[in-house]
């Protein structure tokens, strides 16, 4: 897949279907938009994503309503996977921000070489927000491109959205998030060193992940997990995941993921994971000691092993 971020003077040689959007999780509903991409690989265009490096709108008053489902790392690597022959990630600069919706259009579709343009129903671009599908249908004819609009996906009478997914995260409701998004909600990083309670005196080791400011995180608590080790056979495990601060252990710890992978016993710092999360276990606890922190850990270890 070709990647071009960090750059406006974007150009693609080949004729092209594009689909525009923020595109934060990937979920359920944005398969329709990617199965219409796919769909016009027949008649030769190559797939094209165009996305911005920073969500419009993502300033918002709540932190937590302004974090991300995906990095764009995360992103990069979901649309690999689907198989899109090209990302554009579009600094969201005062230019950008600025620009007149038709502008903006025009602006894309000579550079871009686009034949066929696939949106939802609700997208939004340009200064302020003016532009919409309805503007899209009325350049089209100028512009020599087709316009297809994607009804939402929804779920019990609600569109499948990103505020969605994130209100069912922040509630702890991962199973819910899962089905929406049509995979496991996970974060991933490289693992670094904690402050080795888990192993050196609890005998239970754990890889510790400290993620970027703008992942969103689930509630401090524990969850039943699955971990991707990455290498040369992408190892998967069971296990269990803290997503917390650990108040047990004196200090400040900083916010983050620590995972105790079951029958898993080899040395991974400096190594990437992806941990998935599969359902919540229990609240963040604090313990009145180790001792009683490490009865707790067996507890949960021995709910994941049942689970498996």
């Amino acid at each position: 897949m070709r990647y071009i971020k960090n750059t406006t003077d974007f150009c693609i040689p080949e004729d092209t279907v594009v689909s525009l959007g923020k595109f934060d999780g990937i979920h359920k509903g944005h398969g329709r938009l990617l199965e219409y991409l796919n769909s016009k690989r027949k008649e030769g265009l190559k797939t094209v994503i165009f996305t911005f490096d920073i969500p419009p709108g993502w300033r918002v008053k709540s932190p937590q309503e302004g974090k991300l489902l995906t990095t764009n790392e995360e992103k990069r690597q979901l649309f690999e996977q689907y198989g899109i022959d090209c990302l554009i990630e579009c600094p969201f600069t005062a230019e950008i921000m600025q620009m007149e919706p038709e502008a903006f259009v025009r602006q894309i579709v000579g550079s871009l070489h686009i034949k066929s343009l696939v949106v939802g129903t609700d997208f939004r671009f340009g200064y302020n927000r003016r532009g919409d599908y309805h503007l899209l249908e009325k350049l089209s004819g100028q512009l020599g491109y087709e316009l297809k609009v994607v009804d939402k996906l929804k779920e019990n009478g609600r569109d499948i959205s990103s505020t969605f997914i994130r209100e069912e995260i922040l509630a702890g409701r991962l199973e819910n998030a899962n089905r929406l998004l049509g995979y496991h909600y996970f974060v991933q990083g490289t693992v670094v060193h904690g402050n080795e309670i888990g192993g050196a005196k609890l005998g239970i080791p754990t890889a510790n992940l400290i993620l970027p400011q703008e992942k969103l995180l689930p509630p401090f608590g524990v969850y039943l997990t699955k971990t991707c080790v990455y290498g040369e056979t992408n190892a998967i495990y069971s296990g269990i995941s803290n997503v917390g601060c650990k108040p047990t252990i004196e200090g400040d710890n900083p916010v983050g993921v620590e995972t105790h992978l079951i029958g898993f016993r080899e040395q991974i710092y400096g190594k990437p994971i992806k941990v998935e999360f599969l359902e919540k276990v229990r609240d963040e606890m604090k313990f009145g000691s180790l001792e009683e922190l490490k009865r707790q850990m067996k507890k949960d270890i021995a709910y994941a092993s049942f689970k498996i």
